[in-house]
């Protein structure tokens, strides 16, 4: 029998998605699984998006030029700019979503065994990305104890060496809704600058960004241009998962032709998600503000409710909608396997993303969980009142001598 690839073999499994198959028998079951796992909104997508599909008038679905549709590239522009983030359409191409935009990236700025630093726990198909393009990721770990700013910079420079070429951030983070701050996005800045490496920033929910904190692009700093990589993608803003339509945004002219050459490669990004997209940049402020307003509400339900049951804790994500949460339980991944297989409340039950599945050091985010709040409220409260009794009954919850010493923990 002919052998897979090493890169195969290394691929690892999806973290939000490796229990499908436990929902999916849980369903024939009969249960109704509220869906916690993965940052797929509930919310309607954008009738500007929608009406742009079905009043699609092509007589053929042709490829596009490989950096992406002009006009799409300059509506964009004024999309940036009204966030005064100043960008030229030259300096975008457009990718097949946000994903393809970081693979892109790495294969035009990396060579195979180089490293790129990334703070976690991070989405976790940075990962998989990396370890298709023979990347090594080297993690500098954030803290749920302090709501998981960024980690001193001293500790990115120890892991700075010969093979290092770039950082990754996302921001707002996913998977810890963090907001990084301008004095943490300078020192990541002057860290950039100081050893030559490029800066990737993954930025795709800068419009979910709460309680007036300041959202600050890297293409915003001094002095990046030829360092900067801005990630984008259509899909979270608005609710357009499936139009696979994102971006590589970078003024560094050598870097964005070397990538286009990769461009060219896959011939094309997605011709009806670039319609679709193009049209979804009008979209109302009405709209716009509604979905805002949503995911807010949503955000304070569920740090109050968390926050209510016994042994969990969790600190107020600034932005984006995920959530990361410390559950009294022996591990997290066991307690989500047995929530479908084993447990339901009024015939619901939950999926979560177990938080291991977010670093890459071993035993770290073993107590944690993500929460996507991608779902409305009443659902919510539901998947809540599960959570509150499967914890009750889960048969490796804490002890409640340790949930006091892992709460005084929490609490420093």
């Amino acid at each position: 029998m002919p052998k897979i690839s090493k890169r195969g073999t290394l691929m690892p499994n999806s973290p939000i998605r490796k229990l499908v198959p436990l929902a999916e028998e849980a369903i024939r079951r009969g249960k109704n699984v509220l869906r916690l796992n993965i940052g797929q909104p509930d919310i309607p997508t954008s009738d500007k998006a929608i009406a742009a599909i079905r009043n699609l008038d092509a007589k053929v679905l042709e490829y596009s030029h490989s950096a992406g549709m002009e006009s799409l590239r300059r509506k964009l522009v004024e999309y940036y700019k009204r966030h005064n983030i100043n960008v030229n359409y030259e300096d975008i191409l457009i990718t097949t979503g946000g994903s393809e935009a970081i693979t892109i990236t790495l294969l035009t700025c990396l060579n195979a065994n180089d490293e790129i630093l990334v703070p976690e726990p991070f989405y976790a198909n940075y990962y998989s990305f990396a370890t298709s393009t023979d990347v090594n990721v080297v993690a500098i770990t954030s803290h749920i104890e302090d709501g998981f700013i960024l980690p001193p910079i001293s500790e990115f420079e120890k892991k700075i060496t010969e093979k290092t070429r770039g950082i990754i951030i996302c921001n707002p983070n996913n998977p810890t809704g963090h907001v990084y701050s301008r004095k943490e996005l300078e020192q990541i800045r002057d860290l950039v600058l100081k050893y030559d490496l490029f800066l990737l920033s993954d930025e795709v929910y800068r419009e979910f960004v709460y309680d007036d904190e300041e959202f600050i692009s890297i293409m915003q700093l001094e002095g990046m241009d030829q360092h900067a990589i801005l990630i984008d993608s259509l899909s979270k803003r608005y609710s357009a998962t499936g139009l696979r339509t994102g971006a590589l945004i970078t003024k560094n002219k050598y870097l964005r032709d070397t990538a286009l050459k990769f461009c060219q490669a896959r011939l094309s990004p997605p011709y009806v998600g670039q319609i679709a997209g193009e049209a979804a940049i009008d979209s109302s402020k009405e709209y716009m503000n509604g979905v805002f307003d949503e995911y807010l509400a949503r955000r304070n339900y569920i740090v109050y409710a968390l926050n209510q049951i016994p042994g969990v804790f969790c600190t107020k994500p600034k932005g984006a909608f995920y959530i990361m949460a410390k559950l009294p339980v022996d591990d997290a991944e066991k307690f989500a396997m047995w929530m479908l297989s084993d447990f339901e409340y009024k015939g619901n039950t939950i999926m979560l993303a177990p938080g291991a599945g977010f670093y890459t050091e071993g035993g770290l985010g073993k107590q944690e969980v993500r929460i996507a709040y991608v779902i409305n409220q009443d659902k919510l409260k539901i998947a809540m009142e599960c959570l509150a009794e499967g914890l009750k009954n889960y048969p490796g919850r804490l002890p409640e001598k340790e949930m006091v010493i892992m709460n005084n923990h929490v609490e420093k």
